[in-house]
């Protein structure tokens, strides 16, 4: 089962009688909602020149993350002019647009237009723009080439990315020039937007250049180790036997496959080609089998040590003392609460349906996965390495790329002794450079969506918004926590429907964690953070735009939009943590100056059980069956008791806990007296 082979066969067809989406219908459903599907169609020569060109950019950006002593004006000019070339490489101007071997005209001036201002910047670097400083936008040559770096970097997002976060830079950069917004000058707005570190030039670009790419690779190269596939039968041989075992097989391997991959859609259709099929074997409803694997492989963003790119972004928007190992740290225990919400709903949902587990003789032994044990190798030498902070955060990852690849080596070698037929796990020369060139392909969107984000900060900054956000939000909230919270939240969802989870954090980052941080609110800052990024995370399975849900529903031949609304209730725990760690930040290992290292240990024991315990409560009530079905009133004191046990205070946690509790004794005596 964990052979690619087997993978494949779950694609095309039916196995043992369930039929599942074709890699077509996945390709179909994907290049209708995915902006980052729709690619061009190379063939022959030109193929092989795109390919160099990305494994070139991957290999570039290694060299420029880990040696290169250049500025870092001329580092990002270089990084946004081979991002435009490989970009306007990759994706036509529109959907369905893939005649192949094709590159139009005006495409060819896009990217021009956006490649030889760059270089022209980044070669003039120290003779103009450190010279002349603000008096180089009086020069018209400079404005406009800032014009042209603007408008093909915005054409390539609108490609890559969707046009609902050009809707949001459009409208800041209006508010910056127009008299009836903040008025700025447009010499000084363009000098700040484009020539400093404030704008185009700042955090999430320098960040996805200096971090997110390198680790973009590194996750490139560990998925061609096998790693998914031992994670897949490591979760089947854990769970596949239990009630309702395939469900629980996908949130377990999609917990582990997100610790290597961070991505919401990748962790879908890897874990799900394998998963959903055995769902459905079972007895889950389509829809349902595939919200699952929605759900948990959202988590994939989540789950440390390698988080989507937003937590990077994240580490430096927050600073010190918060580098990006003591993000991965604080974030375990909410990962935890998540995945446990979504396995504590299928398993509901299991008993409910009367469903039963995978024989233990169809499933993979533990003493037979053991063998394999050293996958995980590239895993513990980066957590090592990023947690004792005796290496760079580039430096991890370049070493963890090296690792991965003796890993590989390593698996030639098994392979050859024990004459193991299968080889589709054996590192070869085609698979180093193939795994560059992912790399290089997939940090495309990401850098798109992050020069746009820079863009919108560097407007907020420009214009002092972010004050004036503060003053409206602490004005309406009345400057109680709850409501700024919701507020936020509501943004956040209404961004994510559009706009990916890097840029969504960077906009929210940049406009709402100030508003939560401020003293009128009081949300400490590592809080409010992680607040904004986990509900940027949840757009992936919330309708209308759902991605992750759009993939599994391909697979699971379920309905798009029911399997996305199937994901969301079954992701309740990730509308709920935040608030959790935002009103009790002993969550994330926040406490009070002066707590004792026992009262500390106590408090986060409570957090943990009393979370645990109302999200039982809240996922009971959401399904309707505890031993048997739950009548209505029951659902109802089943939700105001879990959601009491999540609201931080001790009268609070025990009026929840008797609720709860009452409800469950009934539970269990009425269906025993019905048996």
């Amino acid at each position: 089962m964990a052979s690619n082979e087997k993978d494949q066969k779950l694609l095309e067809g039916k196995v043992a009688d369930v039929e599942v989406g074709t890699e077509a219908d996945l390709d179909e459903v994907m290049k209708k909602y995915d902006r980052e599907s729709n690619t061009r169609v190379w063939e022959g020569i030109p193929k092989l020149a795109v390919k160099v060109i990305a494994v070139a950019f991957s290999l570039y950006c290694m060299y420029v993350t880990l040696w290169s002593q250049a500025a870092q004006h001329v580092r990002l000019y270089n990084f946004l002019a081979m991002i435009v070339v490989l970009g306007y490489l990759t994706y036509p101007i529109k959907k369905g647009n893939v005649k192949v071997n094709s590159l139009p005209w005006y495409d060819i001036i896009f990217m021009l237009a956006g490649v030889l201002p760059l270089l022209y910047c980044s070669y003039v670097y120290d003779s103009v723009i450190v010279t002349q400083a603000r008096r180089l936008t009086r020069n018209p040559l400079m404005c406009i080439l800032a014009v042209l770096v603007f408008l093909s970097l915005v054409e390539l997002c609108r490609r890559c990315v969707g046009l609902p976060i050009l809707c949001v830079v459009g409208a800041l950069v209006l508010y910056t020039f127009l008299p009836f917004g903040a008025g700025i000058k447009y010499d000084k707005a363009i000098y700040d937007l484009f020539y400093t570190l404030n704008g185009l030039l700042g955090a999430p670009i320098n960040v996805c250049a200096k971090y997110i790419v390198l680790f973009i690779i590194f996750g490139a190269f560990l998925e061609r180790t096998g790693i998914s596939n031992f994670f897949i039968d490591l979760a089947n041989s854990v769970a596949g036997s239990a009630s309702g075992g395939p469900a629980k097989v996908a949130v377990l391997s999609s917990a582990l496959c997100g610790m290597v991959s961070g991505s919401s859609v990748g962790n879908t259709v890897t874990t799900g080609s394998i998963t959903i099929p055995m769902m459905k074997k079972t007895g889950y409803k389509p829809e349902f089998a595939g919200a699952v694997e929605a759900a948990a492989s959202t988590g994939g963003q989540i789950m440390p040590p390698i988080m989507g790119a937003a937590a990077f972004l994240m580490a430096e928007y927050v600073g010190e003392p918060f580098n990006y190992g003591k993000i991965a740290l604080l974030a375990i225990l909410p990962a935890v609460l998540y995945f446990t919400g979504i396995f504590i709903a299928v398993h509901l949902e299991a008993k409910k349906l009367g469903l039963k587990g995978i024989p233990r003789s169809q499933l993979p032994k533990m003493k037979d996965l053991m063998p394999k044990i050293y996958l995980l190798l590239p895993l513990v030498v980066l957590v090592w390495l990023v947690s004792s902070g005796k290496r760079t955060m580039q430096s991890s990852a370049a070493i963890a790329i090296l690792v991965t690849i003796v890993v590989g080596l390593m698996t030639n070698v098994i392979n050859t002794v024990t004459k193991n037929p299968d080889k589709s796990d054996n590192i070869t020369v085609g698979k180093f450079f193939d795994a560059l060139e992912a790399g290089g392909k997939g940090t495309i969107s990401v850098a798109a969506a992050c020069a746009m984000a820079g863009i919108v900060a560097g407007c907020i900054t420009t214009t002092g918004l972010a004050s004036k956000l503060i003053t409206a939000i602490v004005r309406v909230s009345g400057g109680q926590a709850i409501i700024a919270l919701f507020l936020t939240m509501i943004c956040c969802i209404v961004l994510g429907m559009g706009v990916p989870t890097t840029a969504n954090y960077c906009i929210m980052a940049s406009t709402c964690a100030p508003i939560l941080v401020n003293p009128a609110i009081g949300i400490p800052m590592i809080c409010a953070h992680f607040f904004v990024f986990y509900f940027g995370i949840v757009a992936d399975i919330t309708p209308p735009v759902a991605l992750a849900a759009y993939a599994g529903s391909a697979i699971a031949k379920a309905p798009p939009m029911k399997t996305a609304f199937n994901a969301t209730r079954l992701a309740i725990a990730a509308f709920i943590v935040p608030y959790i760690f935002a009103l009790n930040p002993s969550m994330l290992f926040q406490f009070p100056e002066g707590t004792s290292s026992v009262m500390m240990v106590v408090l986060v024991v409570q957090i943990c059980i009393t979370a645990l315990l109302g999200l039982f409560g809240v996922a009971a009530s959401l399904n309707g069956f505890l031993y048997r079905p739950i009548n209505p009133l029951f659902r109802v004191l089943m939700a105001v008791g879990g959601l009491a046990m999540l609201i931080p205070g001790t009268l609070t946690d025990v009026v929840g806990l008797v609720t709860v509790g009452a409800v469950v004794v009934l539970q269990r005596m009425g269906a025993k007296k019905t048996a």
